[in-house]
């Protein structure tokens, strides 16, 4: 989202009116998860995507009919008829879209900067939207620290209740008081660290990269952890050795991919991630290196609970063996290991 949510801020402070199709409150197999979103400009251009096909190519048409209305529209969606049989579309499910025409108003351009800034800055904040029966719309963020910013008109006990627990209520279900509420969370860019920086590690970072992961490099050889090898890396760590990790940094968050060049690194490496809230552990190699290193751990003192936590052999099995298969095999175990994680919008 943190690139939608830095386009969206750009097109209102640059005093662009723009639309924002939101899908939510989906059942079946619709192209994309509840969440997905895309910027529709007045001249019919779109940044990013809800899915391709009927769906979008509808949500286009409906995003011109709320610039010319300048409001909001809802739109129910049924993919599971004739219809869609009849254009060979392999996705089904039905749903709502919003489709959010969005001036660009002090109070907007105020809501999705901080919005922004909250996503680069790593903090947890709440867009919250609401319409009415007219869908009459107004919105606002919620911050961590119960700070609400933009322009918000409620009863002051449904105020208070939405900035005491924004995390509580659901994109698609709250109904208070004749208006309906759209709360969606504003996370932070997941963060892939990769320890160890030779041929697969160069591989995984250039194709986490462009599926929106901020990635960083961590080798203790200053010949292989530089800009020259890794050009989109978001960051690159040099360290000591890899028993002096650094992991204040690594949080529910962050993906670690244990790829080094050495058995022995690995452990060390492993030892120190198991200590971590990491959403994602996975370490290369054989089954019989990772049980060898498993009993290891044992003898340590870590469970069996610590270490089912470990994703090894690493990555999703393409039946893999060049660099750059590997990358693809790992990048996209990251990749669904992301979206279980981010499958209920709160």
């Amino acid at each position: 989202m943190i690139h939608l949510l830095k386009e969206t801020a750009q097109l209102l402070d640059n005093g662009e009116n723009i639309v924002v199709v939101t899908l939510f409150d989906k059942t079946g197999s619709a192209p994309r998860t509840v969440g997905a979103k895309m910027i529709v400009r007045s001249d019919g251009s779109i940044y990013g995507t809800i899915g391709g096909g009927l769906l979008e190519a509808q949500a286009m048409q409906l995003a011109q009919e709320a610039f010319r209305r300048r409001a909001p529209l809802l739109k129910s969606f049924d993919l599971t008829g004739e219809d869609v049989a009849s254009m060979d579309m392999i996705c089904g499910g039905t749903g709502e879209l919003l489709i959010d025409y969005i001036e660009a108003s002090e109070s907007n351009r105020m809501v999705y900067g901080e919005a922004w800034a909250a996503e680069t800055k790593r903090e947890k904040a709440w867009l919250i939207t609401a319409l009415s029966t007219g869908n009459d719309r107004q919105q606002c963020l919620v911050k961590q620290n119960g700070e609400l910013v933009g322009v918000f008109y409620c009863e002051a006990d449904l105020r208070n209740e939405i900035v005491r627990g924004p995390g509580k209520l659901s994109i698609h279900a709250e109904v208070l008081e004749g208006q309906r509420y759209l709360i969606e969370a504003v996370r932070p860019q997941k963060t892939v660290y990769i320890f160890g920086a030779g041929h697969v590690s160069q591989k995984i970072a250039a194709l986490s990269a462009t599926v929106g992961f901020r990635t960083v490099v961590i080798d203790d050889r200053q010949e292989y952890a530089n800009k020259g090898r890794f050009p989109d890396a978001s960051e690159i760590v040099l360290i000591p050795s890899f028993r002096e990790l650094l992991c204040q940094g690594i949080d529910e968050d962050s993906f670690l991919v244990i790829v080094t060049r050495g058995h022995l690194h690995d452990k060390t490496v492993l030892e120190q991630c198991l200590k971590t809230k990491a959403a994602y552990i996975g370490m290369i190699g054989s089954r019989r290196k990772r049980d060898k290193i498993f009993a290891a751990l044992f003898e340590q003192g870590f469970t069996a609970a610590d270490l089912k936590r470990v994703y090894s052999p690493i990555g999703t099995d393409i039946l893999a063996e060049t660099p750059e298969e590997l990358a693809v095999s790992i990048v996209g175990e990251l990749i669904r290991v992301r979206a279980e994680t981010e499958r209920c919008i709160v």
